[in-house]
């Protein structure tokens, strides 16, 4: 491969990464795991053929949210637990403090409602909610048809509803 290939495909992957660490972070909830998954993304767009890509930008995201997915279904995930009350890390311990309080006290209220969804139903929910994505494009990240996304959004909505809302609905 060519340094200008590698400089175009490092580029490409720079301009897309505080998206792939946003959706990291949502599905997993953690800022080390959501960096690990960029890292993997990172090694994995290096060694493709983009020759063959038309869509970085969604090549990348789907690329993320498969590995986020791996990760919360994996017996490691799935047989460890949090003790005592859970805060998540802030994204950006870089960035103005007041934003970092806003995003920790809202993550702190968003975190335990998006744990009742399914890891299908959250991804679908973070990239239509967080992102505003299409919902062919969800289809096509998420791996169901575009009715099915549609109807992960639709449960995952219900199943966020305040429960004051789904008894009156």
């Amino acid at each position: 491969m060519s340094a200008c290939a590698l400089d175009d495909g490092m580029q490409v992957f720079l301009s897309v990464r505080d998206r792939l660490f946003g959706i990291a972070f949502r599905i997993l909830n953690d800022c080390g795991e959501a960096e690990d998954a960029v890292q993997e993304t990172w090694l994995r767009w290096q060694m493709c053929d983009r020759s063959g890509v038309a869509d970085p930008g969604a090549y990348l995201a789907t690329t993320t949210k498969r590995l986020c997915l791996n990760v919360v279904q994996s017996a490691r995930a799935r047989h460890e637990s949090c003790c005592g009350s859970y805060v998540p890390e802030p994204a950006d311990a870089a960035s103005d403090p007041q934003h970092v309080v806003e995003r920790s006290a809202e993550w702190a209220f968003i975190a335990p409602l998006l744990e009742r969804l399914s890891s299908a139903e959250r991804a679908a929910f973070v990239l239509r909610e967080a992102f505003d994505y299409a919902y062919p494009d969800i289809a096509g990240i998420v791996g169901v048809s575009q009715a099915n996304a549609r109807q992960l959004v639709s449960r995952a909505r219900r199943r966020l509803a305040p429960e004051d809302a789904a008894v009156a609905a």
